[in-house]
């Protein structure tokens, strides 16, 4: 009955037809609060005010920002029977704004992630103030996950910033 209760949200008359119906036919109401005193089940109107503070406090809305705040992001392409090679997407999306701007490129390398984050500075309608990579060797040659080479900070695209 406590499982019940919690589950369904019925009132204390609600609850003891269904029990009688179904479970115990000579429970009488006192014999059922008392049940669910026991079991440690506050009030219907308790029960909801839990509910609604706990879904006031897990929902967080999203920070606003300002139009400039642009992730930027490349995926392979599935390579198409009539196709002789794999082909990249570079993408840009402001935070903001839901700007986007999209490039398919023949390669994955710093020159094309510079030729585009050049193309998307020229056409974004605002000024790019932050810059969110996936800090993959296409963006950055800050990481290396093996220590196969040492960060020179002279990547395109971490002078990127630099340029403006």
């Amino acid at each position: 009955m406590v499982a019940l209760r919690g589950y369904l949200r019925l009132s204390v008359d609600d609850l003891l037809v269904v029990a009688k119906e179904f479970l115990h036919p000579g429970l009488s109401r006192s014999a059922l609060q008392r049940l669910l005193r026991r079991g440690g089940l506050p009030s219907l109107s308790a029960l909801e005010k839990q509910e609604k503070a706990a879904q006031q406090s897990s929902h967080q809305p999203f920070k606003a920002y300002e139009p400039g705040y642009v992730h930027v992001d490349v995926k392979h392409l599935p390579q198409m029977p009539d196709e002789d090679h794999k082909r990249y997407l570079f993408v840009a999306i402001d935070r903001a704004t839901r700007w986007v701007y999209l490039e398919v490129r023949q390669h994955q390398s710093a020159q094309n992630a510079d030729a585009f984050l050049q193309h998307v500075h020229e056409r974004a309608p605002f000024r790019i103030r932050t810059l969110l990579t996936d800090n993959g060797k296409t963006f950055t040659d800050r990481f290396a996950a093996g220590g196969e080479r040492q960060p020179s900070g002279r990547h395109r695209v971490d002078r990127y910033g630099h340029r403006r």
